[in-house]
């Protein structure tokens, strides 16, 4: 499976290339300047490898939530590079692979609640639970105050810059945590990883249907079971 992955919808921005079992990846936080160091970073991992963006299966993408710009900067490039090299394009949520890339780093919790800085007094937050896809059981937007609470059993590590920036967040699941990443962010390693899964059952998608998704000026989504009780 060779996959190319990219992610700007934070202050990171990452890229990402999967070979079978071998990952090359660039990731820098930048803040500003994604747009200008993207397509670089591709040339690079390109060459690194040897590959040309032809001979990919697909290219995946974080499709957001996350800063409006970031995550169109990602889309918009995913889409030119998937027109011009006629691949299949994976949308993966930021949340998911933030979520994942904390359960990676924890073995005592089964659910990673991923929450980042949306501005405003809210939050961008996704409930994961652990599995070889890292299944997203639900994501929306919110004040740090109205999370969904979880049913008293889940333990959870929290990941993301949501739980620094807000403690009402702590206050609210504390108990719950059993431990904390508050300085992780989505990284386009983890996207890739996340999207074989996809592409091995052929849930891709043409470029011109890749959206992004924002949750600010949507109503939240759910998939899965609901996470409180």
């Amino acid at each position: 499976m060779k996959i190319l992955a990219l992610d700007t919808a934070t202050e990171a921005c990452s890229a990402a290339l999967l070979l079978d079992d071998r990952l090359l990846r660039r990731c820098e936080v930048i803040g500003r300047g994604h747009a200008e160091r993207l397509l670089p970073m591709v040339d690079e991992l390109l060459r690194e490898a040897s590959v040309r963006l032809v001979d990919l299966d697909a290219i995946a993408v974080g499709r957001g939530p996350g800063a409006f710009t970031g995550v169109r900067i990602a889309i918009s490039t995913a889409q030119g590079l998937a027109f011009g090299a006629g691949l299949p394009v994976v949308p993966v949520s930021d949340l998911a692979a933030l979520a994942a890339a904390a359960l990676e780093r924890t073995g005592g919790a089964d659910h990673a609640l991923a929450c980042l800085d949306a501005r405003m007094g809210e939050v961008y937050w996704g409930l994961a639970q652990r599995s070889p896809d890292c299944e997203l059981l639900a994501e929306g937007l919110a004040t740090p105050e109205c999370v969904p609470i979880l049913a008293p059993d889940v333990r959870i590590v929290a990941a993301g810059h949501g739980w620094s920036r807000y403690p009402a967040l702590i206050d609210r699941f504390g108990r719950s945590i059993v431990e904390s990443w508050p300085d992780l962010l989505p990284d386009a390693g983890i996207i890739a990883r996340l999207a074989v899964k996809e592409v091995s059952a052929g849930r891709v998608f043409q470029a011109e249907s890749l959206e992004p998704t924002y949750l600010r000026n949507e109503v939240a989504t759910r998939s899965g079971r609901p996470p409180a009780s």
